[in-house]
This record gives C-alpha cells, structure tokens and sequence, in this order.
C-alpha cells in the first residue's frame, strides 16, 4: 500500500508540475509559433507555412515597429527621470524625517492602484485635454510617472532605510556638511535600491498600454499600442514578434535587478 500511495504521490506531483509548466511555457511557445507562422488556418494544428517575412517587416528601418519602440523607450526613459526625481528626496524623508502621519503619505502613494485605471484615465485624459498636452509625449510621460511612483517612492524609501545611520553621523563628525553627507554617503549606499527602482518604473513604462491609449492616441504610439492594433486587425504575426520584443527586457531587467534588491532592503519596503 505504501508503494502504491508514494506512486500515486508521485504521479500527482508530476501532473501538477506538467500543468504549471504547460501554463508558463504553452503562451510563449504560441507566441513563438505566430512569429514564424507565415500561414496558419483552420484545421491545421500548427503552422501550415514557416518564414521569417513579418520579422523582417517589424525590424524593417522605416516600418512601425521600430518608430513604436523608439518612443516607446523615450518615453520610458523619461518617466525614470521624473519618478527619481520625486520619489529620492520623497524616500529619503519618509526613510530619515520623522513626519507625523509618514504612514498616510506612504498610503497616498498606494493610491493610484486602488481605483480601477479606466476610469481614471478618462478623467485625466478630459484635464490634459483641457491643458492641451492630451496626444503628446509630456502627457504620457506624466501618466506613467504618476503610475510609476507607486514603485519608487517605496522602494526608493526602502533603501535608505537600509542605511546605516552611524555611517552618516561619522560623516557629520568629521565636517561633512548634510547636503555633502547625503551625495557621498547616504545616496551610494541606496543606489542599489534607487536603480532598482528605475528598473522597475522602465519596465513598467514600457509596458504600459492603458494610460497611453488614453491620453496618447492617436498621436503618441508606443509599442504596446502597435501590439494592440495589429492583434485588432487580426494581424497575429505582428502583434505576437510586438509581445516578444517587449518581453526581452523584462526578462533582462528583472534577471539584473536581483543584484539590486536585497534581503535587507526588501525587509524595509513599507517599514
């Protein structure tokens, strides 16, 4: 009987494992197969023609695709710029300051994450619109930073939690004044944590499709928009190469970022 239920422990186990990895692997693999699918149509199970024509039409230098991921890293790149430049002096007050109600300011930051995105997008897409900045790269530049708060002011505050402060007292002692203090000191100890939550406004950014449909279209278009139209106009090929080029640097991003979060950092994320 033993034996039987070890078997049968066993075979469930392997069952299970089979079906998570059928769940993470089974989309990619589909999106692999539509990037080199050239012709697939009912009742055939798997590609009936295999090319690589619509990788070359995405990686083509005038075509779409390379357009849309120019803007969208530009974009990305300058939603990292506003976010650091709000949420370091943000994190190193809610990490150093002793302010009354540092737990609301921490809440108010969770904020944009409580409310569904749709209707809130509407609304700011209605106030750009009356600002004149809906449709432009500003516009959309300020959505993914306000969404990407949410990421660096926690992590960012997290970081220099983590700091030593007798490191930063040996500093005053010996003459450092706090301005010199922090950039020779405080601000290397936390970069880690600082990049790490760059990384994460980037990605972030890079992937973001709602905030940009909104306020962006049509005259902003990112990769993720490409994506969605070509999967609307029922161009597979297109939107599924669109999928895995935005995958590429997330995997990447989040591979390296492991060096940046540590144990100790992570353990002052809301502390």
């Amino acid at each position: 009987m033993s034996r039987i239920a070890s078997l049968l422990r066993a075979s469930l186990a392997g069952i299970v494992l089979a079906a998570f990895a059928f769940a993470l692997i089974g989309p990619l693999a589909n999106l692999v197969l539509w990037s080199v699918a050239e012709r697939w149509y009912t009742p055939y199970k798997l590609p009936v023609t295999y090319g690589t024509r619509y990788w070359e039409q995405v990686f083509r230098p005038t075509g779409d695709a390379m357009a849309s991921l120019g803007t969208s890293v530009s974009i990305a790149v300058l939603t990292v710029v506003v976010a650091l430049a709000l949420s370091v002096p943000a994190g190193y007050a809610l990490a150093r300051l002793k302010l009354p109600v540092r737990a609301l300011f921490m809440i108010v930051f969770l904020l944009p994450q409580a409310f569904p995105s749709v209707a809130i997008y509407i609304n700011v897409a209605r106030i750009f619109y009356n600002l004149g900045i809906n449709g432009t790269v500003l516009g959309v530049v300020l959505v993914h930073a306000a969404h990407g708060l949410v990421y660096s002011v926690w992590i960012a505050a997290a970081a220099f939690a983590a700091v030593d402060r007798d490191l930063e007292l040996a500093a005053r002692n010996i003459g450092a004044s706090p301005l010199r203090t922090f950039f020779t000191v405080t601000l290397p100890l936390a970069a880690p944590g600082v990049i790490a939550s760059g990384i994460f406004v980037f990605l972030e950014s890079l992937d973001e499709f709602t905030g940009t449909f909104f306020v962006g279209v049509p005259q902003v278009t990112t990769l993720p928009l490409l994506l969605y139209n070509a999967a609307m106009g029922g161009n597979y090929q297109v939107a599924s190469i669109t999928a895995l080029i935005l995958l590429v640097p997330s995997v990447l991003f989040m591979l390296f970022i492991e060096r940046f979060l540590r144990a100790d950092v992570l353990a002052k994320v809301g502390a």
